[in-house]
């Protein structure tokens, strides 16, 4: 009889390594506990992480590139007014109603003859007097067409606002008292209508409003002015050629004063706003009544200042609505947050968990959602910013103190924010969790 023999077992399988989960005490949960558990709820739900963080990134993306923004355009503005040096006035038309330049085309106080009265009797204390008019032209060579700013000047005021020639040459006092048909061209025009030939433009001839003028010379290149406007796209000709043969009016758009030393700028003023009066026959009250302005460079710099400023001013506030708007997100979603995971809370109170590890936990979520989005939003900023200055061409830079601002703020939006859905999880009561589906 056959013995039959027993086949051996297989010798038991090693259990496969169990998947290593974080050691967590719900009982007594430290704070490294809860950021866990708050980073694993945000990690498993990306989307709508990713989506509620949106508002708090466009909010700071916009505060940190309007502030850097609006000290670059103030810092543009510093230099290109200091270029001109510091003792230069301006005197333009006002209308007693208005303010100056308003209605603009309406008012029309200024006339040559103020500039050349202001030469003659303050002599001890303004050096030149540029008066200038301007308008629009449409310039022609060849088959090419260019509209551009036309500006009507008399040689001064090459001199007063530091402009150096490229090619040919300025005006001569005899241009302007024989109405020479002669024009002086800024680079972008000289571009535009000549192309290859504008090393060679002068002596040319360019057709402006059906008149033919001989190109005399050609500006060096100033480039863009600190509100982004071409400072190489103008015509300029003689004062009483532009007045008389072009434009056909009698009244001047500004003059430009250069006192003799920046000690005398006041002094200048006071006498150059006497003198306009007495012309103009003006009566009390004053300044009410005057139908002009006397701005030195300092009070045109505070002016182009208090508009920057204003205009970053208002560009943060918008900012600050959108980081309202994004911590307003915060908290709805938060609350969603709260009902979807109600049984889970229970649970978690049922072994343990206290009002204070819920509530920390909630709060640690909203946190990190809106200082995860305060510092996306930097670096959207910065790249805004770095946009904005390869664009105007001014020297652009974030501020360091409005980053660190506007994370500071986002932060404290999300716990804001965050702090009525932490308590409303940290108050359910476990058996009433449990219940819910």
């Amino acid at each position: 009889m056959a013995i039959l023999e027993k086949t051996p077992a297989p010798p038991p399988e090693r259990d496969a390594p169990l998947k290593r989960l974080p050691r967590i005490s719900v009982g007594r949960m430290t704070p490294l506990d809860t950021f866990r558990f708050a980073w694993r709820a945000l990690r498993d739900n990306r989307m709508r992480s990713g989506l509620t963080m949106l508002g708090i990134i466009i909010g700071v993306a916009a505060v940190v590139a309007a502030v850097a923004v609006g000290q670059g355009a103030t810092a543009s503005i510093t230099h290109s007014v200091g270029q001109l040096g510091n003792n230069l006035l301006y005197v333009v038309p006002a209308n007693p109603r208005f303010g100056p330049g308003e209605p603009s085309g309406f008012t029309q106080t200024l006339k040559p003859a103020d500039g050349d009265a202001i030469l003659e009797r303050c002599r001890a204390t303004v050096a030149r007097v540029s008066p200038i008019v301007n308008g629009s032209t449409l310039a022609k060579y060849g088959g090419k067409n260019w509209r551009s700013r036309l500006y009507g000047v008399t040689p001064a005021f090459f001199t007063v606002n530091n402009y150096t020639m490229a090619l040919g040459r300025t005006f001569t006092p005899g241009d302007d008292a024989t109405r020479a048909r002669v024009v002086v061209l800024g680079k972008t025009v000289v571009d535009n209508l000549f192309g290859s030939k504008g090393a060679n433009c002068v002596g040319l001839e360019v057709t402006l409003n059906r008149t033919r003028f001989t190109v005399v010379g050609v500006t060096e290149a100033k480039g863009t002015s600190p509100f982004g406007e071409d400072q190489d796209d103008m015509v300029l000709m003689p004062l009483s050629t532009a007045l008389y043969r072009v434009l056909n009016q009698k009244h001047l758009t500004a003059l430009s004063v250069e006192c003799k030393s920046a000690d005398t700028i006041e002094l200048a003023q006071e006498q150059i706003v006497g003198l306009l009066r007495r012309r103009h026959r003006l009566s009390p009250p004053f300044p009410d009544n005057d139908d002009f302005m006397v701005l030195s460079q300092q009070q045109l710099l505070l002016i182009m200042q208090t508009v920057t400023g204003v205009l970053t001013i208002l560009l943060a506030s918008i900012a600050g609505i959108s980081l309202t708007v994004g911590g307003i997100g915060i908290m709805n979603i938060m609350l969603v947050s709260v009902t979807e995971r109600t049984r889970e809370i229970g649970i978690r109170k049922a072994l343990g968990a206290t009002e204070g590890n819920i509530r920390s936990q909630f709060l640690i979520e909203s946190a990190l959602l809106s200082i995860a989005g305060g510092i996306l939003g930097v670096l959207v900023g910065g790249g805004l910013s770095l946009i904005a200055a390869k664009i105007s061409g001014w020297a652009i830079s974030p501020n360091w103190l409005s980053v660190a601002v506007a994370v500071g703020v986002s932060a404290s939006i999300g716990i804001f924010f965050g702090y009525w859905p932490a308590r409303k999880a940290a108050k359910l009561h476990p058996i009433e969790a449990l219940r819910r589906e």
